[in-house]
Formats: structure tokens, C-alpha cells, sequence
């Protein structure tokens, strides 16, 4: 299982790195192919839809709990009622997300208001149907992931998802240089994910040979569940207002031009954000083995200083690099018309930096049962991210609404959540930052390399802006080598080098 976490952890990097390796090759081409009103037009249906995720009501989080339960008892006809109801719930929420999805297509010009033309509500009516299509088909899918996860069996579970990030951009350009424009990039989306629901059927049914039980329905289990998932519904709602909630506004308020504008920026902090949480999911079946057994663990403390600290080492490249070589390369990335995306994406990456090295404690608060004053206290920022975006986008467009967001994080994601876990998970915060402090000192070499870069080159070159980049990565790489990491992190990057087969010495 050791091997399988660090298989998953590889895999989820490398699926991560084509992820946003493409991205950045893809992306400009995609937006001067639809144009930023199309974009922005993508962007605004994308982010409605998105809503109905919530209809999952957080149960998928729960699944690792209550099996992690029975395995220990070794009560296997309850891991098989288990895993029928869950399936037997997320296709009734298939079902009903079709449902949801019609109304709100034969509804579609109450949801945008004026912020539309009679032209982008014919198109959005198109784009909206296909993705709660879409959509639809991941409830289903959510359920066996749960299944791999919780037996640990990463190396399928990454490898279905880096061919689907590989294949998508792939998929999608011959349809954008034919015509067929935000219709054909859904479709290409909605293909692959009728691909991934048929390989994890097939997967856990065949290769893994999971049983499924539909004889009775435990409503006493089901009742547990609903209990503990009920906080973790309210979380999804927060992720929503924070990221989906200002592009709405947006659409409202400014329209589809300044959706794109902000849409590039999101792009950018999306992609922050799952290069983050790759190594946070793999070590969710660890994470409830300490807290069953001790949750005042020193264990846990010592794994959240862990994977905080290699994803700090990793994250200190693109937040430290991003600030100097950002703005030039949003410019020579996007487009000029694009320059104002810089700021959304810094305003979005900067304040999420902290809870993305934190993101284990989102594991260790629900394997402990403690999420729930968590939820509540972001609920609550959230609704005031809301009333504090729409006079901040009335002065300042896309900017506006992004700062907002930032506000909102850094009450909620950094301030209170670092007292809660000091407080209430048993979680030597004191210790983590530390730790974080300790790294930190090694960034000071690279700041000064990024300002002399900035002085003397005009990174606004395409030449220049290359070779800026690289010698800023081996500035910043060579110094965390030298001061920030320990050895354990070192020991951690040759077993890497070993796996890929590569000769090293130390």
C-alpha cells in the first residue's frame, strides 16, 4: 500500500504537469480560436452549471469513513450494502441533476438577466444541456473512485485521469480549428467522461471484483451519513461561492468580456489548486487509520508538518515565479486584452497559498468528525464574499471580484482555520510554521535572482522571458537544496530518481 501511495503520488504530479503543460500550450490557441466573448460566454454557463455538484450533498467524502469502519471489523456484507447504496443514491442524483438541468435551460434568461445577447442565450441553452450531461455522468463515477481510493489503488485511479488531461486538449483543437467552437469542447468533455465511467466500471466489477448489494436500504446508516456529510455539503457550497459565485456577478454586472478577463486568471489558480491537492488525496486512507486508532497522535501532527512542507517546497516555485514573471506572461500567453488577468490570478494564488499547504487538515478534520464549526464559520465569509464583490466590481471589474475572494480566504481559510487546528485538532501549529519559516528563508536568494532578472532583461520578450524562467527555476531549486529541504526531502527525491531508473549519487 506504501508503494501504491507513492505510486499515486508520482502519478498524480505527472498527471498534473500534462495537465497544465498542455494547458498553457492549449489555452491560447483556444482563446484566439473562440474569442473572448465566447470564452467569456463558456466560462459564465461552466460556472452555473457547476452548481449542481451540490447535489452530491458531500456524500463522497464519507465513503473512505464508513468502509475504513467495516474493514477493520472485517464485516464484509456491510462493505457490500455499503457500496449499493451509494451507488444506488448517486445515480438517483444523476437523475435528478438532469432534472435540475432542464428547468434551468427552459429558464436560462432568469438566471443571466440582460447580461446576454439573443445570440449567446441561443448558444449558452446548447453549452448548458450538454454539460449537466456531463456532469450527470460524474456522480456515478464518484462512487467507484471512492472504491479505488479507499483500497488504495492509486496507480489506476491517476492513470485514468492523466490520459483524460492529455487527451482532452488533444480532442478539442481539431473541433475548434473546424468551427464548432464552446459546443465542440463540451462534447469532447462529455465523450471522455462516458470513457472514464466505463473503464472504472469495468475496472472495479472485473479487475477488482467489488460486490454490490441492493437487498436493503440502511436507513439507520444512511441517517449517519447524511449527519457527518451535512458540514461537508455546506463546504461545497463555500468552494462554489468562492470560485463559481464571481463569474456570475460578472456576467450580471459587466458581462461576458469581463468573465473572460477573470476566467484567464481562475484558469491560472485552478491549476494551482490541482497541483496542490494531488498529494493531499492519497493519503486519505492513512489519515483514518492514525485517527482510529489516536487522534491526539503525535502522528498527525507530524504528517501535516510533512506534506505541508513538500507541497510549500513545491508551490514556492510557481507562487515566487509567478509574481515576477507573471504579468509578462499572461501578456505573451493570453494577449494583451488579457493584461488585467495577472491581478485576478495573483489576488487568487496568494492567499489560497496557505490553505493549499494545509490541505491535509481537511482529511484529518473529517476522519476526526470536527469539520463542522469549520463549514459553518466559511459559510459565513463566504455570504459576506458575496456583498463585499458586487461594490468591488462595480470599481474595479474583474479585479474587483477576485479581491473579494481574497479577502474572504485569508479571514476564513487562514486565520481562523490555523487557530482551529491549533486548538481543536491537537495540531502543533506552532511547529508547522516553523517549519514553513525554515523554508521560507530559502526563497530570499531567488527574490533577489527575480528582481535582478526583472532589472535587466526585458522579459516581454519571448527569448528573454524563456531564459528568465530558467535561471529563476535553477536559482530557486538550487537554493532550496542548499537551506530549505532536510534530508528525509532529499531521500524523497533520490527514491524518485531510483524509481525513474536514473543513477545518482549523493
Amino acid at each position: 500500500m506504501k508503494n501504491q501511495r507513492k505510486i499515486g503520488v508520482i502519478l498524480s504530479y505527472l498527471s498534473q504537469g500534462v495537465h497544465i503543460l498542455t494547458g498553457l500550450i492549449y489555452t491560447p490557441v483556444m482563446l484566439r480560436l473562440l474569442g473572448q466573448s465566447e470564452y467569456g460566454l463558456y466560462q459564465l454557463v461552466a460556472s452555473v452549471v457547476s452548481y449542481l455538484s451540490l447535489l452530491s450533498f458531500g456524500f463522497s467524502a464519507s465513503y473512505v469513513r464508513f468502509y475504513s469502519r467495516y474493514n477493520e471489523k472485517g464485516e464484509s456484507e456491510k462493505i457490500e450494502q455499503l457500496n449499493g447504496m451509494f451507488l444506488s443514491i448517486f445515480l438517483l442524483i444523476a437523475l435528478l441533476c438532469i432534472v435540475c438541468g432542464v428547468v434551468m435551460v427552459l429558464n436560462i434568461t432568469r438566471i443571466f438577466g440582460s447580461g446576454l445577447t439573443e445570440a449567446e442565450y441561443v448558444k449558452a441553452r446548447i453549452l448548458m444541456f450538454i454539460l449537466v450531461i456531463n456532469l450527470s455522468l460524474t456522480f456515478p463515477i464518484s462512487v467507484f473512485d471512492c472504491i479505488t481510493s479507499a483500497h488504495e489503488r492509486f496507480f489506476f485511479q491517476k492513470l485514468v485521469t492523466f490520459l483524460q488531461n492529455l487527451l482532452n486538449p488533444f480532442l478539442c483543437l481539431p473541433l475548434l480549428i473546424l468551427g464548432f467552437g464552446s459546443i465542440g469542447m463540451v462534447m469532447v468533455t462529455t465523450g471522455l467522461t462516458v470513457c472514464r465511467l466505463l473503464l472504472n466500471m469495468y475496472y472495479v466489477l472485473k479487475k477488482m471484483k467489488i460486490r454490490f448489494s441492493f437487498g436493503g436500504f440502511d436507513f439507520t446508516l444512511f441517517k449517519e451519513m447524511f449527519v457527518f456529510t451535512f458540514f461537508i455539503f455546506i463546504n461545497q457550497i463555500i468552494d462554489q461561492v468562492n470560485w463559481s459565485v464571481d463569474k456570475f456577478l460578472l456576467g450580471r454586472l459587466s458581462g461576458t468580456t469581463a468573465v473572460a478577463i477573470y476566467g484567464v486568471g481562475a484558469t491560472i489558480n485552478t491549476m494551482y489548486l490541482q497541483f496542490s491537492t494531488s498529494i493531499a488525496h492519497v493519503f486519505i486512507p492513512k489519515v483514518n487509520r492514525i485517527i482510529a486508532h489516536n487522534e491526539k497522535s503525535r502522528q498527525v501532527t507530524e504528517l501535516f508538518v510533512k506534506v505541508g512542507r513538500v507541497q510549500y517546497l513545491l508551490l514556492g516555485l510557481i507562487i515566487t515565479g509567478f509574481i515576477f514573471f507573471g504579468k509578462p506572461f499572461m501578456e505573451l500567453w493570453a494577449g494583451k486584452s488579457y493584461d488585467q488577468a495577472y491581478y485576478v490570478a495573483l489576488l487568487l494564488i496568494l492567499p489560497v497559498t496557505v490553505p493549499l499547504i494545509q490541505n491535509i487538515g481537511i482529511e484529518i478534520q473529517r476522519a476526526m468528525n470536527k469539520h463542522q464549526v469549520r463549514s459553518i464559520v466559511y459559510l459565513l465569509i463566504a455570504i459576506g464574499n458575496i456583498f463585499m464583490s458586487i461594490p468591488l466590481i462595480h470599481q474595479m471589474g474583474a479585479a474587483g471580484a477576485a479581491l473579494g475572494t481574497a479577502i474572504s480566504l485569508t479571514l476564513g481559510n487562514i486565520l481562523f482555520m490555523n487557530w482551529f487546528y491549533h486548538r481543536h485538532l491537537y495540531i502543533d501549529i506552532l511547529y508547522f510554521w516553523k517549519n514553513i519559516g525554515q523554508i521560507t528563508l530559502s526563497f530570499l536568494l531567488p527574490i533577489l535572482c527575480g528582481l535582478l532578472l526583472n532589472h535587466y532583461l526585458d522579459v516581454y520578450q519571448p527569448k528573454f522571458f524563456v531564459l528568465g524562467i530558467m535561471i529563476y527555476t535553477l536559482c530557486y531549486c538550487g537554493s532550496i537544496w542548499r537551506f530549505g529541504m532536510n534530508e528525509q526531502e532529499k531521500d524523497i527525491f533520490y527514491s524518485v530518481i531510483r524509481k525513474l531508473g536514473i543513477n545518482h549519487g549523493k
